[in-house]
């Protein structure tokens, strides 16, 4: 059988929420994770910026946007796990004419702070559970910026999300 192999790319920020004052005991999540940080992420949902790149990645193979009027819907019916947009997301995928299934996924987190090496391990186990994959075939890296961006200078967490998928092709016809 013929395969054809595609490529997306997803990406979401979110901002920290700073006005009121910091709280030692908060946690934000990503990918999954629950990290401690004394101030959240603005949001409707949990904030998972990571999760929510994953999604539009995905999205952008569906064609199928989740983020927005579908995640408003389901934040509205108390669903503020960002899972539920990346479930979402794959059923969608489960619609597509042809067999499709991800080969690997690549995440950039930009974020001055939290400080997220030590982290980054939970999530890649996180999200290949998510996603049905093996933890190898995620890759997660996360970058200061030299605070070059808003994120870099500590504003907010921005995320990019590199899909790489295989996409199954009948074959044609001999004559």
């Amino acid at each position: 059988m013929a395969q054809i192999f595609l490529t997306t790319l997803g990406q979401d920020s979110h901002r920290f929420e700073t006005s009121a004052a910091p709280d030692p005991q908060h946690t934000i999540r990503l990918g999954g994770q629950e990290i401690p940080y004394p101030y959240p992420l603005a949001a409707n949902s949990d904030g998972d910026v990571v999760l929510h790149a994953l999604t539009n990645a995905i999205s952008g193979l569906t064609k199928q946007n989740v983020l927005g009027r579908r995640a408003d819907e389901l934040c509205r019916a108390g669903a503020t796990d960002s899972s539920a947009y990346v479930r979402l997301a794959l059923e969608d995928l489960a619609t597509l004419p042809r067999p499709t299934r991800i080969l690997h996924v690549s995440i950039s987190i930009e974020a001055a702070r939290p400080y997220l090496a030590d982290y980054l391990p939970q999530m890649r186990t996180r999200i290949a559970a998510l996603l049905d994959l093996k933890a190898e075939d995620i890759g997660i890296t996360a970058t200061t910026g030299e605070g070059l961006t808003d994120c870099g200078r500590g504003m907010g967490i921005a995320v990019l999300c590199l899909i790489s998928w295989v996409q199954e092709l009948e074959d044609e016809p001999r004559i």
